[in-house]
């Protein structure tokens, strides 16, 4: 716009300025809610058993290996209730949208496990872990963290042989002092995802913690690769010798027969 002196001054209109506003605030709101959609919460079973919860013992059990193994040679042998769930929401994982929960804590006297079998976002990591370790009492607590790697993504400078997967190495925190049950894992290699997350964890609040990865190069779960978690478990709870056979099936053939055909 031009003055009778030749000023050319800037004309805003409100209207834009004012729909630029509404925009900003719908945006706003649309990230306060997917926000809140993606908060990872804790349900309680019961109103009088609620945490934090005393415990010696935790065990976090993530992947089909790992939470296989749990439920063969641990849960399977009865006497464990289910005493809360983990409800969470994301792009891959609806949580208890689709049913029965994927984070479930089970609890015998002064032991907690904690059986994850769905995909946590990078952005609920932290979250999670928080969550996890919120539900029982840290004084006097260990933790020890089960989990599924690809022997793939196994670095090493030796030639690595079928013969000699599946295989376990560790990781521990400052403050944990007892035995190991296998090596400990050699430089390059590191752990990601949510067991990383719980051992980060555990470090900063100085609580006794071990990471044990089951190197396999299957992707579904198979028995060799659940008894690879045996050593870890036995040192802290009493196994299942030999379990039912039907339970083996269910967790190594889940939902029926799988069918091995490129085109299917």
């Amino acid at each position: 716009m031009a003055t009778f002196f030749g000023e050319v001054l800037s004309v805003y209109s409100r209207a834009v300025e004012e729909d630029e506003e509404c925009e900003e605030e719908e945006d706003e709101q649309i990230r306060r809610e997917i926000e809140q959609k993606r908060c990872v919460e804790v349900r309680w079973l019961s109103q009088t058993e609620v945490g934090p919860l005393p415990c010696s013992e935790l065990i976090v059990a993530v992947g089909p290996n790992a939470t296989g193994f749990v439920s063969a040679y641990v849960l399977n042998s009865g006497g464990w209730p289910a005493v809360a769930y983990l409800s969470l929401w994301n792009e891959r994982s609806h949580g208890s949208d689709t049913g029965e929960p994927s984070c479930v804590l089970y609890r015998q006297e002064q032991v907690l496990i904690c059986q994850c079998s769905c995909y946590v976002a990078e952005d609920q990591l932290f979250q999670w872990a928080e969550k996890v370790l919120g539900c029982v009492q840290t004084r006097g607590l260990r933790v020890t963290v089960l989990s599924d790697c690809s022997a793939a993504e196994y670095k090493s400078s030796d030639y690595l042989s079928g013969s000699s997967v599946p295989f376990l190495r560790c990781l521990k925190t400052d403050t944990h002092t007892h035995t190991l049950a296998c090596p400990l894992l050699e430089r390059p290699n590191i752990s990601t995802g949510l067991a990383a997350a719980v051992l980060n964890h555990c470090q900063v609040q100085r609580i006794p913690a071990v990471l044990y990865q089951c190197f396999s190069d299957v992707l579904q779960p198979d028995s060799l690769s659940m008894q690879a978690y045996r050593p870890a478990v036995s040192a802290v709870l009493k196994l299942d010798q030999s379990p039912c056979a039907d339970v083996l099936q269910k967790i190594i053939i889940p939902g029926g027969s799988v069918q091995s055909n490129l085109y299917t």
